[in-house]
């Protein structure tokens, strides 16, 4: 090793202590700003609200991997100066306001109180800015599968004065000597995603899950109708149907009939002429609709991407192919299925299948409508999918410039908590594990050939669906928040 690369080690070697300490600093900050301004903060659409300091030290990474030199040596005096201000709530990417304080010129930022008055400057509609909510809105979830201990996962980690409130959940009796134990079981324990982040205690006699001091009523159930929610103090509530039994608005019109609940959220595609939302492209207007859909995790995945090539390069045709983990809905081991080929050993094969997702793109962005075909590849992984889009624009293009067009949108454009970017010779599928993007595009793997391209764009199929669904219970549920720096003021930075 030469003196110069001795010299660098040496020298990050020093820096690291004062990195560590200066995120553990951040952490109260970051809390704080969330509970008590309602205030979710970021870098570059990395959340860092209920992180450890490793993991703030990791979303700065991140950002620099991206091409934006930031640290949290830069981002931890914004932090500060926002804890001292009057601010009400906001989405506020702490990343970018410090990457563009840090362009000012070195006299404008040693002036006294700089910092502040920039920050006064480009938070100035926060200033006054009334809570998302005056009461938290109640949540129920009919259904306790894969997608439901998911999203009670993200409610529970979001609870606060001014969110959505997960009430009660739903179940069918499992006739299990202790049932409610083993529905705490698997919200604390999972495969896949790891340990639950807190404590549940269980109160049998109440039939109650507390966690991290969330009181959660567990109702059990055979149909939506038998359920009164008033009995348990839910009023006004949003239920979330995980269930996929009911998937057209007759079936989950019954939801509607019980007392308690006003709006239903099916997290599935949904038939006939319901909405199916994709949140962040389609969700406008959506807000008073009783019955909605979230649509599908390989639809969210998809959509979002799609949007942004068909807005800059036009789309004539093409086709997505889904290589899917395998659900619950599949056999072990060789059995009857009344799906063909879903019968077959879902651990030891491939399976070909079909997927209602390119024909979904429709619902969402209708100019695609007719344009995509689809099919799809169940493989032996329980978690984390990939959709190759083989697509043909109205222009030709490059594989650099194609690129470039997708990273931006990750970093800058209003889809990137919808679409993240990646460029790493070694990414596999269980890095994607937990990833909060509808979508994470495969860089390298981005192939060109004039005005035809094929992209690889990976999506954890379970917790980036679920964080997709969360959002759009927030928008349901009037929780969409002022986002700062706003679009403009970034684009004038840039």
């Amino acid at each position: 090793m030469n003196d110069q690369n001795s010299k660098q080690l040496d020298t990050e070697l020093r820096d690291w202590p004062e990195l560590e300490s200066t995120a553990e600093q951040m952490v109260p900050l970051i809390g704080s700003l969330y509970r008590e301004k309602a205030i979710i903060t970021s870098v570059f659409g990395r959340p860092i609200i209920n992180r450890s300091p490793i993991s703030i030290l990791k979303a700065h990474k991140v950002a620099r991997e991206m091409g934006q030199a930031i640290s949290v040596l830069d981002t931890f005096p914004v932090l500060k100066a926002m804890s001292e201000m009057e601010l009400g709530s906001a989405r506020v990417d702490v990343g970018k306001l410090a990457v563009m304080y840090g362009a000012l010129n070195v006299a404008q930022q040693n002036e006294t109180g700089r910092l502040r008055g920039f920050l006064d400057k480009q938070l100035l509609c926060a200033k006054g800015t009334p809570p998302v909510l005056e009461e938290p809105r109640d949540v129920v979830l009919y259904g306790f599968g894969r997608i439901g201990r998911l999203l009670a996962r993200i409610l529970i980690e979001k609870a606060g004065n001014r969110s959505l409130k997960l009430k009660a959940i739903v179940v069918r009796d499992g006739k299990a000597a202790d049932d409610l134990g083993k529905r705490a079981s698997l919200l604390l324990r999972d495969s896949v995603h790891g340990p639950f982040h807190g404590t549940i205690e269980i109160d049998r006699e109440r039939s109650l899950l507390i966690a991290n001091g969330n009181a959660i009523q567990v109702i059990y159930a055979n149909s939506p109708t038998e359920v009164d929610y008033q009995q348990y103090g839910i009023e006004n509530a949003l239920l979330l149907d995980n269930t996929g039994v009911w998937r057209d608005e007759a079936g989950l019109s019954q939801h509607l009939e019980c007392k308690g609940i006003s709006q239903v959220l099916l997290t599935a595609p949904g038939k006939g002429d319901m909405p199916n939302i994709v949140m962040g492209v389609n969700h406008h207007g959506l807000q008073d609709h009783k019955i909605v859909s979230a649509a599908s995790c390989t639809t969210n995945a998809i959509v979002p991407v799609l949007k942004v090539l068909q807005d800059e390069l036009g789309i004539q045709h093409g086709h997505v192919e889904t290589v899917h983990s395998y659900p619950n809905d599949q056999n072990l081991i060789d059995n009857y299925h009344k799906g063909s080929r879903r019968g077959r050993s879902a651990a030891l094969n491939m399976v070909i299948t079909e997927t209602g997702a390119a024909k979904a793109v429709a619902k969402a962005l209708p100019e695609l409508a007719g344009k995509l075909s689809g099919n799809a590849i169940r493989v032996p992984t329980p978690d984390v999918s990939l959709a190759i889009l083989n697509l043909g624009f109205d222009k030709a293009v490059t594989k650099q410039d194609l690129n470039k067009l997708l990273k931006d949108a990750s970093l800058y454009s209003p889809y990137y908590k919808q679409i993240d970017f990646v460029e790493s010779e070694e990414a596999v599928s269980t890095d994607f594990v937990g990833s909060r993007h509808a979508s994470i595009v495969d860089g390298l793997s981005t192939i060109c050939d004039e005005n035809r391209a094929v992209l690889y764009v990976w999506y954890d199929n379970e917790f980036g669906y679920s964080c997709q669904v969360i959002r759009l219970a927030q928008y349901l549920s009037a929780m969409t928040t002022q986002v700062f720096p706003t679009q403009e003021a970034w684009h004038e930075y840039q």
